[in-house]
């Protein structure tokens, strides 16, 4: 199927027709018939959590995401306020991360992403403050949400200056160092240096304990460095190799040097389950445009969660074995992601339109949304002591409260997390919790305007559906840049 065959989730009318639709594809989705209202719903149910001492009002969970709108020197702005003021009036009773920090300034993906620093610190405390405010002008009735803040480096995706990139890495990779340039092994980050982040990350989690914040995401997905360290099998030294428990030294290291840091911070995981073979836009006339995997080595030693020598084969064995070493840590906050939007964004975040650097799906999206529920749901079975939010729901559009009632209720997962969605439409769960209708004007329906404006250098927003960005300049320049790959 092409991608102009796809069929838009708008256009299915009903639960019968999407039900219909993704039986066509052979997609397990499970799909209720109407928004059930809290108290009743699956999503209104309590959860809690003992190591916060916290009882969480309902399911939902707003994702971590990357703004590219702080300030050069890594502190929040006007932009960065009003997002996470949405996140509180949202409804979501857990907001998991709210904004992907970076513990040093050479670890942002951007040169716009914040950075938790002695210096920035106070400024990312006050947008806690800032969206406690808006949850009580919206709901002050309901228990408040859970907050964190999601720690990390961004290892080869590194950008921290408007010089370009800077990768870090944890090892050479065949397919993916050219797309960095890099050309030797002067980027391989040594031992000594790896001590010394385990240095910064406690040093953040400190911080982010003295600010108020729940807990903490220790950000292991989407290619970034610590979730490259767990496909570290041709990195010689401490912290890799063929061993998975090699590959975990540096877990535990983080874990041990955290919580001697912050001892009454609460620890979660955000991990990248399987990864995929990195993806261009095919060049034959067949197919022209459409994501196709690069031809790799076999064995290919370089994903995490994917069969060695059939890497188009997802395998759980390792991320499972991974969860169970968390949790046996105490570590039982899972957030399950998948793959990297820098080189197969259609296994990270299914849409049918892509961003401007990107390759048109290769697949209906709603096999993308399938895969990153199925692995969720085999986690939590595997692993039944973890705590699991789901990811890829915005791809779902109307159907999101409908699937995931079912999946809830089902015991796929335990919560449900909504990144883009609420870009576009932040009170989605307020508006399903009470029975719906949803306003089906600001579904976020995956136009990839939000991805293709930091691509850009632009700040990152719901252009088509947000009225505040949908009127600033970069919208206007967005659309210029965006004509090319049109």
């Amino acid at each position: 199927m092409t991608a102009d065959r796809i069929p838009r989730v708008a256009s299915l009318r009903n639960a019968d027709a999407f039900r219909a639709h993704c039986a066509s594809l052979g997609v397990p989705l499970p799909c209720d018939d109407a928004i059930e209202p809290a108290p009743t719903s699956p999503l209104a149910a309590p959860l809690p959590i003992d190591e916060l001492g916290r009882r969480l009002a309902n399911r939902f969970v707003i994702q971590p995401m990357e703004g590219w709108d702080g300030t050069p020197d890594g502190a929040p702005s006007a932009l960065t306020r009003r997002r996470w003021r949405n996140f509180g009036r949202s409804g979501a009773a857990w907001i998991w991360g709210g904004e992907a920090v970076a513990v040093r300034a050479d670890g942002r993906a951007n040169p716009r992403q914040l950075v938790l620093s002695d210096h920035n610190a106070a400024a990312i405390g006050e947008l806690r403050g800032a969206l406690l405010d808006a949850w009580r002008a919206a709901a002050a009735d309901r228990e408040p949400p859970v907050i964190g803040l999601q720690l990390t480096h961004s290892g080869r995706w590194s950008r921290p200056t408007e010089a370009g990139p800077a990768p870090v890495l944890a090892f050479r990779h065949p397919l993916l160092d050219r797309r960095v340039a890099v050309a030797g092994d002067a980027a391989v980050l040594p031992d000594d240096a790896v001590r010394a982040l385990v240095g910064d990350f406690a040093r953040a989690a400190r911080l982010a304990q003295e600010e108020g914040f729940d807990f903490v995401d220790l950000k292991h997905c989407h290619g970034y460095l610590l979730h490259e360290f767990l496909a570290a099998r041709p990195r010689r030294g401490a912290y890799g190799g063929a061993d998975l428990a090699d590959r975990l030294r540096l877990v535990d290291e983080l874990l041990t040097a955290m919580r001697d840091a912050a001892p009454k911070l609460v620890i979660g995981v955000r991990l990248s389950a399987f990864d995929a073979l990195p993806h261009r836009a095919a060049v034959d006339h067949l197919r022209r445009g459409v994501g196709v995997p690069e031809p790799a080595p076999r064995p290919y030693d370089f994903g995490f969660g994917i069969d060695r020598d059939t890497p188009e084969r997802i395998d759980l064995a390792e991320p499972i074995a991974l969860v169970r070493t968390l949790v046996a840590r105490g570590v039982r906050l899972l957030n399950v992601t998948a793959g990297s939007p820098y080189y197969v964004p259609h296994i990270q975040r299914p849409a049918l339109f892509p961003p401007s650097d990107g390759y048109a799906p290769p697949e209906d999206p709603l096999i993308g949304v399938a895969r990153l529920l199925d692995a969720a749901r085999h986690i939590k079975a595997a692993v039944p002591d973890a705590i699991v939010v789901s990811s890829g729901w915005s791809y779902l559009q109307e159907f999101v409260p409908l699937v995931a009632q079912a999946c809830v209720r089902a015991g796929w997962f335990d919560a449900v997390g909504l990144g883009r969605m609420a870009l576009a439409y932040p009170t989605l769960p307020a508006d399903a919790l009470a029975g719906g209708p949803l306003d089906r004007r600001r579904l976020c329906r995956t136009f990839s305007d939000c991805t293709s404006a930091p691509r850009n250098g632009l700040v990152s927003g719901c252009y088509p559906l947000d009225p505040f960005y949908r009127a600033r300049p970069e919208h206007a320049l967005l659309e210029r840049l965006k004509q090319p790959s049109r």
